[in-house]
């Protein structure tokens, strides 16, 4: 069931306006934020109830505020990725509700020492703010609240959270279902002879590096020792040393047109000259090493971290999942920018594509 919708689209307007123009809020206007609006009854205008408790329309608007300044500080974001973090605060707002009162309920208390350094450090960085000064007296309670809030919270996500370790046939059986997590990736030795172009270069000295580079792979096919080659031609250092070994790689570590190139070959084979970011390359794979799942007690550790992280994450979700089911919950989402409709896919349209470079 939803509250009743209204028509207030601007407020998320402001909130982006605000955050993209700089402004800079005066005492005046945060006292001013302080003072909640109210409606036609005389209560604040709410976002949700949650239970027997409401979260207001200030409240979800100072959030999601906050939330924009966080995610949002590069630049103004798509709409879709407003309407998304508005749901996330909006879910984040309600699920705080329940897990206070669950706290609450446990008999949890907050953390007084650590609660009171935190307002002990707030109050030296703004000693000689005169903004805040003006409006201290206001808002040192609701800082103080939200400072006990959040310490009840951690400490509730910390008991939570706190699952014993898996026992040895979880944990072999999080091993066998999970062969991905625990498996090194297939490995390919490759040698390189890259005949080096300033990418600035005029198309002169590209054509020349790529003649050059067509010569070296006839000779290549004709024989040649590919060793001697590299430590003659390749602007590699590091690689030319080696012969142009540059040791056994995984996925990712060459460029997309080397890595092309080289799924072609058979170890041994020379590939034609391909053209990077940093010049024109010969590539040779000289050794696959494929896919191997590692053993059990080698991975043992890694798997029981494994295990502990989701396992702490599955029990966290279904708390609050839990919550939710047994409490009445009611959120008007009037003020939700819509979810744009995800645009279709074009099955086989090539994907945009750049030179790259080599990672060392």
């Amino acid at each position: 069931m939803k509250l009743k919708r209204s028509c207030n689209i601007r407020i998320v307007k402001l909130a982006l306006a605000a955050l993209f123009s700089g402004a800079v809020f005066s005492a005046e206007a945060i006292a001013a934020d302080a003072a909640p609006t109210v409606n036609s009854a005389g209560a604040p205008p709410a976002f949700a109830k949650v239970g027997d408790a409401v979260i207001t329309r200030q409240d979800y608007d100072a959030a999601f505020a906050a939330a924009v300044r966080n995610k949002f500080y590069h630049g103004r974001p798509p709409e879709a990725e407003v309407a998304a973090l508005q749901r996330e605060v909006g879910d984040k707002l309600v699920a705080n509700v329940l897990l206070l009162g669950e706290a609450k309920r446990r008999g949890l208390e907050p953390d007084g020492a650590a609660v009171a350094q935190r307002l002990e450090q707030h109050e030296q960085r703004n000693r000689d703010n005169k903004q805040w000064q003006e409006v201290r007296t206001q808002w040192l309670p609701v800082l103080t609240t939200r400072l006990q809030e959040e310490s009840l919270l951690g400490k509730l996500e910390s008991a939570v959270r706190n699952v014993p370790p898996p026992d040895e046939k979880q944990l072999r059986e999080y091993y066998t279902a999970h062969p991905e997590k625990f498996t090194e990736p297939e490995q390919l030795r490759v040698s390189i002879i890259l005949l080096s172009v300033d990418p600035s270069s005029p198309q002169d000295a590209w054509n020349k590096a790529r003649e050059l580079a067509q010569d070296l792979v006839k000779q290549l096919h004709d024989g040649a020792d590919f060793e001697a080659l590299a430590r003659k031609h390749s602007g590699d250092a590091n690689s030319a040393e080696q012969g142009g070994d540059m040791g056994y790689l995984h996925g990712g570590m060459l460029p997309d047109a080397a890595q092309e190139a080289v799924d072609k070959l058979k170890p041994g084979e020379t590939s034609d000259p391909v053209r990077l970011l940093e010049g024109i390359i010969i590539l040779r794979p000289t050794d696959r090493k494929p896919p191997k799942l590692g053993d059990f007690e080698v991975v043992r550790e890694r798997a029981s971290d494994l295990w502990l992280k989701e396992e702490s994450e599955r029990v966290w979700k279904l708390l609050i999942a839990q919550l939710k089911e047994k409490t009445s919950i009611q959120v008007d989402e009037s003020n939700y920018l819509p979810i744009p409709a995800a645009e279709p896919v074009t099955v086989g349209e090539p994907a945009a594509t750049g030179e790259q470079g080599i990672k060392k």
